[in-house]
């Protein structure tokens, strides 16, 4: 008996230091990619402005270069986050914590090399050198093109960047010890990733329809809590459950 509760005991520390370093790394995710991903294109680019959008970056460069770099550290930490979030809830369903790994994981290459087209944005913008014979309004062209392209990126991977969010949200409702809200907002959050890369890809005007704001924030609410949650109270994790 008393062997049996120091082994509990021992479980419950190793789950509560999963859960934080989940949450750490789930962190780093939300702030680097809400960085990259939000702030940057708002303060440098303007979608309907070429020329604004080639000015505020070539004097903005280093801003500009530091969201690739910002971007680099969210999909490297985001291949270390499934596996902590493995590690923690593969007692509650092992095959759903394995597609969990593997739609995640699966997003990873995309969104790396997606990242080719932000990096021909800084050759457009910075290498004078290269492009004394290209005129200027062809240049601003060839920016707009590839900031184009690497949307067009990011909402290929949005696919599993929604399909990886339902075994999760799955696995935290199940688990006994995450609240299951917490597991409805992350399956919501794959309905609303999957419902924009639908209506992007099939509908011209769906950007001027404005529900893909509602359905961005689905995701954005359910991971951010999930992060927060995991960080702050992780530590009670097994008291819910025992």
């Amino acid at each position: 008996m008393i062997h049996h509760k120091v082994f509990k005991k021992r479980d419950m520390n190793t789950n509560k230091n999963t859960a934080r370093a989940a949450g750490s790394i789930y962190l780093i995710v939300v702030i680097t990619g809400m960085f990259s991903l939000a702030y940057i294109p708002q303060k440098l680019i303007d979608w309907n402005n070429s020329r604004v959008t080639f000015n505020n970056i070539t004097t903005s460069h280093s801003l500009f270069r530091f969201g690739i770099y910002s971007s680099v550290l969210c999909y490297v930490a985001f291949t270390f986050l499934p596996l902590f979030l493995y590690k923690l809830l593969r007692t509650v369903n092992e095959s759903h914590a394995r597609a969990m790994v593997i739609l995640a994981l699966l997003s990873v290459p995309l969104s790396f090399n997606n990242l080719q087209h932000k990096y021909a944005a800084v050759t457009i913008t910075g290498k004078e050198s290269l492009l004394q014979n290209i005129s200027l309004e062809d240049l601003q062209s060839k920016l707009m093109f590839s900031l184009y392209q690497y949307n067009d990126g990011l909402l290929l991977a949005t696919v599993f960047w929604g399909l990886w969010l339902f075994p999760l949200g799955l696995l935290v409702y199940r688990s006994g010890f995450i609240p299951k809200f917490l597991g409805i907002l992350l399956m919501l959050g794959c309905v609303g990733h999957l419902i924009n890369y639908t209506g992007n890809t099939l509908f011209e005007n769906y950007a001027q329809i404005g529900i893909g704001k509602y359905m961005g924030m689905l995701p954005a609410v359910a991971e951010i809590g999930t992060c927060f949650w995991l960080l702050f109270f992780g530590v009670q994790i097994k008291r819910n459950g025992k």
